[in-house]
């Protein structure tokens, strides 16, 4: 089985997509890197966190192989859903978790962290491109049309990331539940307290979870500002819970 642990950029889904992983491994599951080398998957599963970036026929036709042939294994993604995925879900072949964040604070944490990682490596990454406010709120448009999509499908396990760092037992059963383990053994439990916000796993490669901060884009964003993001995403902070 596929386990997709699938986030809005900036929005903890290096942290959750972690999390999932080493709950699953409790349960002896294959490592997705294993997977991915075995089966010649390097093109499609990239970075440290096994990303498949968009969920297209192709790219889950060649994951569901080693998922065909008994393994479970979790990778991630930051994409929309599809009708491939819905089929898989549907099929029984793939389970997916989804978080999300605030938009504002998620697009203003793309911002920062493309124009660090800029100056302190010297070479793009992923949000180096967002190079102003326009920029990336049109960026962010596609992954908040994303999130609507996701929400429409019944058998994800939602977050949000402001939750997951408020109420993270809370959370963090929801998820051990879902993925259908023992909240009291003592190995779920371990990774349960790994993960937990401000513990030791702050900071480590994979893990994107920088500053975290809820509602830091109202101290950054100027008032125009606020009032374009607004206009812009109103429908969907409504429906996600956040003051607009």
């Amino acid at each position: 089985m596929i386990i997709l642990s699938v986030g809005m950029p900036r929005a903890g889904s290096g942290w959750h997509y972690n999390l999932v992983h080493d709950l699953m491994e409790t349960t002896g599951c294959d490592e997705a890197r294993e997977i991915r080398e075995k089966y010649g998957l390097q093109s499609i599963l990239t970075e440290v966190n096994c990303n498949i970036g968009v969920l297209s026929a192709r790219r889950l036709i060649m994951v569901t192989r080693p998922a065909l042939m008994g393994h479970t294994f979790v990778i991630k993604a930051h994409s929309a859903p599809t009708l491939t995925a819905r089929a898989l879900m549907q099929g029984g072949l793939m389970r997916a978790t989804y978080i999300y964040r605030d938009p504002r604070d998620a697009m203003l944490s793309a911002f920062d962290y493309g124009k660090r990682v800029l100056e302190k490596q010297a070479r793009p990454n992923a949000f180096s491109h967002l190079t102003d406010f326009n920029k990336t709120l049109e960026f962010f448009t596609e992954y908040v049309e994303g999130w609507e999509k996701w929400m429409q499908v019944p058998s994800v396990l939602k977050a949000r990331y402001e939750d997951l760092l408020q109420t993270y037992d809370q959370e963090a059963g929801k998820l051990v539940r879902f993925l259908g383990l023992n909240p009291d053994g003592e190995a779920v439990r371990a990774v349960v307290e790994k993960y937990r916000p401000g513990g030791q796993v702050q900071g480590q490669q994979g893990t994107h979870f920088f500053k975290g901060q809820v509602g830091r884009f109202r101290e950054r964003y100027s008032v125009e500002e606020q009032k374009t993001l607004a206009e812009k995403f109103g429908r969907y902070l409504e429906k996600m819970g956040y003051a607009v």
